[in-house]
Formats: C-alpha cells, sequence, structure tokens
C-alpha cells in the first residue's frame, strides 16, 4: 500500500501540542503506511516527543517549525499579518506543495477554513466550502453538511454540498445510492422558506435519491444518510445535539450515584453504557471536513484528546486512499449541465 502523507497543525486546540503529540504517535504505533510532518514550534513538540520517548518512528515521522500560531479565539484581523508564520498556514502549504496529502487540525475553525480557501483555492465548478460532519443516529452515522462554514448560502450552493456529501459517503462509507435529505420545518413540499422551498425543487429534479424535507427531530433517527442544510442552522442543530448529549450523560451519572440499586443496576449494564459512549462520542469520528476547497482539510473539535487527533488522522488519510476530492470535481462535471443553469444570486 502507498504511503500517504498527512500534514499536522500542532498547535491547534485547546491541549496543544500535549494531545496531539500523543494522538501521532499512537496513530504511527497502528498504522505504518502513513507518514506526519508535525507543524509547529519545534522546541514544544520536540519536548512532547521525548516525553513519549519512540524513536524507533522516527523515520515517518517530521517535524516543520512554524515560529506563531493562531490561538482558538483570534479574528481575521490579528492574525493575518503573521499567517505565513503560522503553524495552520504552514500546514497548508505542505498540502498545496504536494509534500503532504492531507491536513488536520484541531485549531482555530474560521482561520483554518479561510487560510484553506486562500492557500489551496476551490475545486473547478464548486463556488463554497461547506462544513461536513458525521451525526450519531439511531441507525448509525448520517452526514450533516453544512455546519458553519457559509451562514449564508444560496440554492446552488446547497445543490454543490448535496454533490460533495453524496460522494464522500459514497465513498468513504460504502453507501451506494445515499439518502440526501433537506433541513426544512416541516417535510411537506412547500414548508420552509425561499431558500429550502427553490433548493427542493431543484434537488427533486435532479438524478440523485433525494427524499425530501427532514425536520430537525428526525435528523437523529437515521432515516437519511446525508442531510443539507445552511451553516447557520446545521451550526444549531449540531450545537444542541452536543449540549444534549452532554446533559444526558450527566443524569446518567448522577442517577447512578443516586443509590445502592442503580449502582448495582449499572455492574450488569456496563456493557451496553460502554456501546452507547462509544456511538455518542465526538472522539470517534474525529473531525469535520471542509469540502471544495482543492486539498484534503480535516478540522478537528477544540477539545480534541489522543483518541480524536488519531481518529481525524485516520479520516484525512480514508478521504486520500479513497480518492474523494477526484471523485467529487467528477460528479461535478458529471452535473455541469445542471449545475451552469443555477446562478449564485
Amino acid at each position: 500500500m502507498e504511503p500517504v502523507a498527512v500534514a499536522i497543525d500542532a498547535m491547534g486546540g485547546d491541549h496543544a501540542p500535549a494531545v496531539v503529540v500523543k494522538g501521532v504517535m499512537e496513530f504511527l504505533s497502528k498504522n505504518p503506511d502513513t507518514h506526519i510532518y508535525l507543524v509547529g514550534k519545534k522546541r514544544e513538540i520536540r519536548r512532547e516527543l521525548r516525553r513519549i520517548s519512540r524513536s524507533a518512528m522516527d523515520d515517518r515521522l517530521r517535524v516543520v517549525n512554524a515560529h506563531e500560531q493562531i490561538s482558538m479565539r483570534e479574528q481575521l484581523l490579528s492574525y493575518w499579518r503573521k499567517r505565513e508564520r503560522t503553524s495552520i498556514q504552514q500546514a497548508l502549504d505542505l498540502v498545496r506543495k504536494g509534500t503532504a496529502q492531507a491536513m488536520v487540525s484541531a485549531g482555530n475553525t474560521g482561520a483554518v477554513m479561510a487560510l484553506a480557501k486562500t492557500s489551496l483555492g476551490m475545486l473547478e465548478g464548486i463556488g463554497r466550502p461547506a462544513l461536513a460532519t458525521l451525526i450519531p443516529t439511531a441507525k448509525g452515522k448520517t452526514m450533516l453538511m453544512d455546519v458553519g462554514a457559509n451562514v449564508d448560502s444560496r440554492p446552488r450552493h446547497l445543490v454543490e454540498f448535496a454533490l460533495m456529501g453524496k460522494v464522500f459517503m459514497q465513498t468513504v462509507h460504502g453507501v451506494s445510492n445515499p439518502r440526501i435529505a433537506l433541513m426544512s420545518i416541516g417535510e411537506e413540499e412547500g414548508k420552509g422558506n425561499e431558500l429550502i422551498k427553490r433548493t427542493y425543487a431543484i434537488l427533486k429534479s435532479m438524478d440523485i435519491n433525494f427524499v425530501g424535507n427532514i425536520e430537525g427531530r428526525e435528523a437523529y433517527l437515521g432515516e437519511s444518510d446525508l442531510i443539507v442544510t445552511d451553516g447557520f442552522t446545521g451550526n444549531i442543530t449540531l450545537k444542541v445535539a452536543e449540549g444534549v448529549v452532554d446533559v444526558m450523560m450527566n443524569l446518567i451519572q448522577g442517577e447512578v450515584r443516586s443509590s445502592l440499586q442503580s449502582r448495582l443496576g449499572v455492574f450488569f449494564l456496563k456493557r451496553s453504557l460502554r456501546r452507547l459512549r462509544r456511538r455518542l462520542d465526538y472522539a470517534e469520528i474525529g473531525g469535520a471536513l471542509l469540502l471544495g476547497v482543492n486539498g484534503i482539510v480535516v478540522i478537528g473539535h477544540g477539545c480534541s484528546n489522543a483518541k480524536a487527533v488519531g481518529s481525524a488522522i485516520d479520516l484525512s488519510v480514508r478521504m486520500v486512499r479513497e480518492r474523494v476530492q477526484e471523485r467529487i470535481a467528477a460528479e461535478v462535471r458529471g452535473m455541469r449541465n445542471v449545475l451552469e443553469e443555477l446562478s449564485y444570486a
């Protein structure tokens, strides 16, 4: 198997570089066909590597020094002048030059998106990038996109999101004919704002497996493989779900400690609860995909642990091996006649 090279923003995330380095080393120990470029402040990275002390993997690991980092809350005007010296930009440059085939960062999402778009450019035929993530459902996992790259979208953008998400679910998750749904306030065709109504009509006319509108309460039932929406709605949908999961897990823990009977019950349910936690754990998914840019970019959660870092790297490697970028480009070319009739107005 051909090796895959991935550039990692070692300074990205709430617990970087420690958890990033740990996640990288754990991933390398199980994946001999991957090469890693750790980009960031060399002295700090080396210190973490010495702490782990796994010199046997040095031939698959390179440290690239970056003098600056972008903090999680830093705004565009603050980091733009120093961008060329930052770990995010230098990791993206490795992809742009062809040294690495994918980039992973758990850093500032807005900065990664902005710098990826300016550094890598867009795939031909795609107007805007979209953030896509897998969400747990009653029947497995469903892709939700956009979850924050675009606050305002046009029908053509949502159509492009549908095509990109369709290719990802086919190639990486083996869903031969993904069921594509459109997020709205009702299942009926006429429900929703002007954006949703216009997009519905276009998707319905296309040669795809469009299953119609889906309401927020149905998003997690697993009745679709891909849910398309604008970034404003998608981000709220995702964040509400994350909050509900956190509250539910805390409530369960509180009930478990409330009595001896509860603790005994949990003893017998331990395996089931473990499986449930795994299904709901963001670390199993790894991160969100920035689809549409001319390069593979995975953006992890800011509070990513080592397991989440490894999952994000694994996701990026699978995208490289399945040639997702090339297949998205081919899908867009195949729908050129439809897309050319749609403006971005």
